[in-house]
């Protein structure tokens, strides 16, 4: 937070310089920055505090600004504006070229470099870089790194130069430059919205003070239809598929203060350039609108079709199936479970919904091993690799991530290489943990499915919705267009096991059950939420592991509810990894901003990045942080992925993870703050999701009023689909000609 200071109209304005030390604290949004400064001529370290973007340890700074007293921080230096110089000293160079600011040069190379060229080192990578081939290590490869990159820092220099003013990181900066390259001032300067639409991690307020700085105005037509469309995302990041006209006005007036009116008016805009389509009431952006429609109508397609890759199982003895069946698997299927697995292969879509325990991976098992004794083919796959290979375990059969299964390429002109023109050859395509796929995915699964094959969807509709826009598995069932087998016997409870018992006790709306010789379920109360944060602190790296002999750093996950606070998932994570990750010497890591990622830290992706083949949810450990190549190697499930420093903003520290990304991933250990300051988003769909990630203990920390809270409230948040109604309709329509014939 900015320090508060004293009043500066009454100080003189005054001129301090010296070289940058280095810097304490960066948010990583403003640019606002507190740094340690030693003046020129001085050995002592002064305190300066203001937005300090585009600059590294080793530089000279002019800064124009007042010296305070802060209540707290005491005397510092807040400035308000700053003028960078190229360090004029050999320590100065050294610690400026170690600083990581120039790619293929680190600590050690900076010091052999200085120490062979002394002062002249800028002059010589300046106006005769191929002499850096004399130092030792310094080859023709490294050599046009660095050049590459000093040209570079050059030209972000006068990006900076030219963004100072405007609240852009440095991260931010270098971003831009390699979106736009040369172009890059002038595209700010006359479109700035565009950042918003083009660059991950800059958003409309941004790119909008931006804008206003440069005296566009308020109502600018620019401005108010980069608003409306920035609205929409927003709100199908919140996952509607559409907003309503009034809805979609309404929320983007909060964001632009300019009327309803003229908001209507550029809407109209919007719609006769087809930038979004109106459908009666609801504004799409085309994307959804087409997913919504193309889902709907192929679905109908492989209903109505004659053709039938199973037709043989429609005249089958069945009572003969399942008495093989029973025999193969030395267990007897109950009715239902029959019911399902005959489901599966006489109806070209079908759906098994259930909770945990239920035996939707026995039915699925079954199916697979009645249609592979019949000569049919199957494939299976699952929405992330963590539930792709819960799904290959429990079948014994290869199971693939959707992108996998539909062959991604995000170099090619269409990405995904399994379509209409190219589809899956199987029998039955079975797609486990459907309630994690978005209107987006089912899109382009479906349009890889030939209208013979046969659909198997096994999910769980209790469960939070995806992350994506939609709400794909809970429309199919609510549609009552396709066939449903919902499951509510519990088969899977080890003896003394809560957690199953629990999960549905809680889908039923009834409190948990907190026994002293619980084996898998605990509940530490406390209703405060710093002393809670400490509970969860103190399981994690020792009660856990001292009891259970769980890795807290493999086996141990916590869940949380919200994102700030003291429970809340940024402060829980920064203190896990201040315990279970130290900074210890040669441990290499990267500050960004207010935190820092260290070699060993277990991070999460926060947005799909198809390119690299990680999507938003998908957890790995950081095994590499390289400070002179400026590049973090992160694996994901054996999947190993480099990003550059620039492009770190993809991920978070996932030590703490909000309960909403963690669907379809399973723990051995779910360690859950729940406390009545969480009460927005307690709710029993979040509580029963929470709950079933954990596979062999459960621990909740907070209050049992939480607790009842969340298990009461089953109002579900409504997303804006039309999914269910398109299925409906599509299926009146074929009743109505069968009718007519």
């Amino acid at each position: 937070m900015k320090p508060l200071s004293q009043t500066k109209s009454s100080l003189p304005k005054q001129s301090l310089e010296g070289t940058l030390e280095r810097i304490t604290f960066q948010n990583n949004e403003t640019g606002y920055s507190v740094a340690r400064l030693i003046p020129r001529g001085k050995r002592y370290e002064v305190t300066i505090v203001g937005n300090l973007a585009g600059v590294n340890a080793g530089e000279s700074l002019r800064l124009q600004g007042w010296w305070i007293n802060h209540p707290q921080y005491g005397r510092q230096f807040e400035f308000s504006s700053y003028t960078v110089q190229l360090p004029a000293t050999i320590e100065g160079i050294r610690k400026y070229l170690g600083s990581g600011l120039i790619k293929g040069i680190g600590p050690v190379t900076a010091n052999r470099i200085v120490n062979h060229f002394g002062i002249k080192t800028l002059s010589v990578i300046e106006d005769s870089p191929q002499l850096l081939k004399e130092v030792e290590g310094v080859g023709e490869v490294r050599t046009s790194w660095i050049v590459k990159a000093w040209e570079e820092q050059k030209q972000i220099k006068e990006i900076m130069v030219f963004l100072q003013g405007h609240g852009i990181s440095t991260g931010l900066a270098v971003k831009i430059f390699k979106q736009y390259q040369d172009s890059a001032i002038q595209i700010v300067s006359t479109d700035p919205y565009r950042l918003a639409k083009d660059i991950f991690g800059i958003g409309f307020k941004t790119a909008d003070t931006i804008a206003h700085q440069m005296g566009l105005s308020s109502h600018s037509p620019t401005r108010l239809q980069a608003g409306l469309l920035h609205t929409l995302r927003t709100l199908s990041e919140e996952g509607h598929c559409y907003a309503t006209q009034a809805q979609l006005t309404a929320e983007a007036n909060k964001l632009l203060e300019v009327g309803e009116p003229i908001i209507q008016e550029q809407l109209e805009v919007l719609i006769s350039q087809k930038e979004v389509v109106a459908e009666d009431t609801a504004i799409y952006l085309p994307p959804f609108l087409y997913a919504e429609q193309g889902v709907a109508s192929k679905l109908h397609q492989i209903q109505l079709a004659s053709q039938d890759r199973l037709k043989h199982f429609l005249s089958v003895d069945w009572q003969k199936m399942f008495t093989w069946l029973d025999h193969q698997d030395a267990i007897r299927f109950t009715d239902q479970q029959r019911t399902a697995i005959q489901m599966a292969l006489t109806q070209k879509i079908s759906i098994l919904t259930g909770g945990p325990g239920t035996g939707k991976s026995t039915i699925t098992s079954g199916i697979i091993r009645l249609l592979r004794a019949n000569g049919g083919s199957v494939v299976l796959a699952a929405p992330t690799g963590r539930a792709a290979k819960r799904l290959g375990e429990a079948t014994g059969l290869e199971a693939k991530t959707i992108h996998r299964l539909l062959e991604y390429n995000p170099l090619a002109t269409t990405p995904f290489t399994r379509d209409h023109h190219n589809p899956l050859d199987a029998d039955l395509i079975i797609i486990d943990e459907m309630s994690m796929v978005d209107i987006l995915l089912m899109y382009h699964l479906l349009n890889a499915i030939e209208v013979g094959s046969h659909l198997l969807f096994v999910g769980d509709d209790d469960q939070l919705p995806s992350v994506g826009p939609g709400n794909v598995l809970r429309d199919l069932i609510t549609s009552e267009t396709i066939a449903v087998t919902r499951l509510d016997t519990i088969f899977r409870q080890p003896e003394g096991s809560l957690i199953i018992v629990n999960a549905h006790r809680i889908n039923h709306g009834e409190m948990p059950l907190f026994s002293k010789n619980a084996q898998d379920f605990f509940l530490f109360p406390e209703e405060d939420p710093q002393k809670a944060a400490d509970w969860v602190i103190d399981l994690v790296t020792q009660r856990i592991p001292n009891r259970f002999h769980y890795n807290p750093q493999e086996d141990i996950q916590v869940l949380s509810p919200m994102h700030r606070g003291a429970a809340g998932v940024r402060e829980l994570n920064q203190r896990l990894q201040a315990l279970l990750n130290p900074p210890t010497p040669g441990k290499p890591e990267i500050v960004l901003g207010h935190h820092t990622i260290r070699q060993g830290d277990r991070v999460m992706q926060i947005r799909n990045n198809y390119e690299r083949r990680v999507f938003n949810g998908d957890l790995g450990r950081v095994i590499l942080v390289n400070l002179e190549d400026h590049m973090v190697t992160v694996e994901f499930d054996s999947h190993l992925v480099d990003y550059d420093f620039s492009e770190m903003d993809e991920l978070i520290h996932a030590y703490a993870a909000s309960i909403h990304k963690a669907q379809g991933s399973e723990f051995p250990v779910v360690v859950i703050p729940l406390l009545t300051q969480h009460y927005r988003m307690l709710q029993r769909n979040l509580l029963y999701t929470g709950v079933t990630r954990a596979r062999r203990v459960a621990v909740l920390v907070g209050s049992k009023k939480a607790i009842y809270i969340a298990v009461k409230n089953d109002r579900v948040t409504q997303r804006n689909t039309r999914l269910a109604e398109r299925l409906k309709d599509s299926q009146l329509e074929k009743t109505k000609k069968e009718d007519r014939v």
